[in-house]
């Protein structure tokens, strides 16, 4: 995608959000030490450029198991496996972008950033219009936030370099023909060049 393309990006009205950056998720996907470093450096130049970082991870309550019905196939499987407890290590973000004071830090119960989570009103209170998305996996949180975010009437850009996929083909898929129809696809340099621009 060509820069011209692109939208203007304000800084000050833009979050990156780090999705599922958790123990249990990382180590899912092929290179992933890789993957964290991109997304800390990220992180590092949206801050210095004056935006926000949010971060949303995957956890469950005991009430929130109990509420998951069986109609859902994904998450009454975790349900009733009684996996990822709020307070496993399992769910904590990866220390190596871990949050810091007065970052969005949202905890949510389904695929998507927005849904299960009161990220959307975070956004709103702060007047964000732009959201950068980096998650793990493209196939679950990404197309999930991307879809809701893009719907909500948010400016969307994704991170091809930051999100990553245990399926390759279905990774390659969702870049390639999926989420241009959503949002925008920029990788990290192409970023870095659009805050640097305003």
């Amino acid at each position: 995608m060509s820069a011209t393309t692109l939208p203007s990006v304000d800084p000050k009205r833009t979050v990156l959000l780090a999705m599922d950056f958790q123990g249990g998720i990382v180590a899912a996907v092929p290179d992933s030490d890789a993957l964290v470093e991109r997304v800390a450096d990220v992180i590092t130049h949206v801050r210095e450029a004056g935006g926000a970082i949010g971060y949303v991870r995957v956890a469950f309550t005991e009430d929130d198991w109990d509420a998951v019905p069986a109609t859902n196939t994904t998450f009454s499987g975790v349900a009733a496996a009684r996996m990822l407890h709020h307070e496993d290590a399992s769910t904590r973000i990866d220390e190596r972008i871990a949050p810091q004071d007065g970052d969005i830090t949202v905890r949510k119960t389904r695929f998507g950033g927005i849904s299960t989570t009161d990220l959307h009103q975070q956004l709103t209170d702060r007047d964000i219009d732009t959201l950068v998305l980096t998650g793990i996996s493209t196939s679950g949180v990404v197309l999930s936030t991307l879809s809701d975010a893009a719907d909500r009437d948010y400016r969307v850009l994704v991170l091809s370099d930051g999100v990553a996929d245990p399926d390759p083909e279905v990774h390659q898929l969702l870049l390639t023909k999926v989420f241009p129809s959503r949002g925008h696809v920029v990788d990290v340099a192409m970023l870095k060049r659009l805050l640097e621009s305003t």
